[in-house]
């Protein structure tokens, strides 16, 4: 699971396992539990996912700070890899934090997946 790096790393896993409509399912129900305005298809292909939920996690930073935190804590986002990453550049604090949700969103999916009987 620490083997995911990247968004396609998340993806590729996703699709191996067939959750990739499970996990769009686990981040809308926290987008949902955090009042964020933003509800996937389970069909989005990945693209679309990133971007997306980049673009909203990006007006988040910029517009909604507190709606950005509660997001991060109802996904339970690691504050330590948070204060890893460095603010300066908006855009790209926005990619690296939208990567870290959908990889604790996948961690989710898995372990439950895969403990569940």
């Amino acid at each position: 699971m620490e083997n995911l790096k990247t968004f396609d790393d998340v993806m590729d896993q996703a699709h191996k396992w067939e959750l990739y409509a499970k996990l769009v399912d686990q981040l809308n129900k926290d987008l949902a539990l955090a009042n964020v305005d933003l509800e996937f298809d389970s069909e989005v292909l990945p693209t679309s996912l990133k971007l997306l939920l980049h673009e909203e996690v990006y007006r988040l930073i910029q517009h909604k700070f507190m709606d950005y935190l509660n997001l991060l804590y109802i996904v339970d986002v690691s504050e330590e890899k948070i204060k890893q990453l460095d603010g300066n550049d908006t855009i790209q604090l926005a990619e690296n934090v939208t990567f870290l949700i959908l990889k604790r969103e996948w961690q989710k999916v898995f372990y439950r997946n895969r403990f569940s009987s």
